[in-house]
């Protein structure tokens, strides 16, 4: 069983919004940062955003800064992303990721251990 689960994704045209949600209730084990990566055809997998739980201190890729928003639902379990002002180069499957970290949550997929399944997000000019 998938220990996350994403929501949202779809098409849109260059210019438009998106929003992308992200449901922790199935995973039980204890986590603190909170991300969103993206991985399109051919490229490595990247970090989008990250939110640490209890600061609130957010970290963002610079080509997505003033466009993405991260936030966090504590009563809902869940985290979100606003993605705005979409451009083709933001297509890609996205990844939600949950890790533990002692210090500051970064951009490296190498520090999260649960995924959820992937949501295609495809942006046409």
């Amino acid at each position: 069983q998938v220990p996350l689960v994403e929501s949202g994704g779809g098409s849109v045209q260059a210019g438009g919004s998106l929003s992308l949600s992200c449901e922790f209730s199935r995973l039980s084990s204890p986590y603190n940062c909170m991300g969103w990566f993206r991985q399109a055809p051919g490229k490595e997998r990247e970090g989008v955003a990250v939110f640490r739980s209890g600061s609130g201190i957010t970290a963002y890729r610079d080509s997505v800064k003033g466009r993405f928003t991260i936030s966090q639902d504590k009563d809902k379990n869940t985290v979100s992303l606003q993605m705005n002002s979409l451009s083709p180069l933001d297509t890609a499957v996205y990844y939600c990721a949950a890790g533990l970290s002692r210090i500051v949550c970064r951009l490296r997929d190498s520090d999260y251990n649960y995924w959820g399944q992937g949501t295609q997000v495809t942006v046409s000019a």
